[in-house]
């Protein structure tokens, strides 16, 4: 599917988001999360300070209902697993029923590392992986992913 003006102002958006928490996350890198639908948003977040909630889980619990049929624009790949247990980012939003994914970074991590968008293709979402790669990549230039 192409790009439009809207889909490169949203991500842009979640970089915006992800930045402000850059560094104060711990060991989890800073994501950010935008949530929107019919042209709106419904939903929008950032990891929190030390690394908990994920991105995603604020956008989605800010968008509630509104978060069906809606796009998430995330700057790394949800995550497959939780290094705690529990649902992970990408498990939230295939039951939140989130139509479409576009993600800008990547995450080697063993808790995405491809795992994250392969759940996300599998249930049927349009996944766009690479989307403002360029801008987004200094987000990560220092995270050092878990790799177990």
């Amino acid at each position: 599917m192409e790009l439009t003006e809207a889909d490169l102002a949203a991500m842009r958006r979640a970089i915006a988001l992800a930045v402000k928490n850059l560094g104060r996350t711990g060991d989890n890198p800073s994501v950010g999360c935008v949530l929107v639908k019919d042209g709106q948003v419904v939903g929008e977040g950032a990891t929190g300070l030390g690394g908990r909630p994920h991105a995603e889980e604020i956008a989605l619990d800010q968008a509630g209902e509104n978060a069906a049929d809606a796009v998430a624009y995330v700057t790394l790949e949800p995550c497959a697993r939780r290094s705690a247990g529990g649902v992970s980012c990408s498990e939230r939003l295939v039951l939140a029923g989130v139509r479409r994914v576009l993600v800008a970074c990547e995450d080697p991590s063993a808790f995405a590392g491809g795992h994250g968008a392969a759940r996300l293709r599998a249930a049927g979402v349009d996944l766009q992986l690479g989307v403002l790669a360029d801008e987004a990549a200094s987000l990560y230039a220092a995270y050092r992913p878990a790799t177990s």
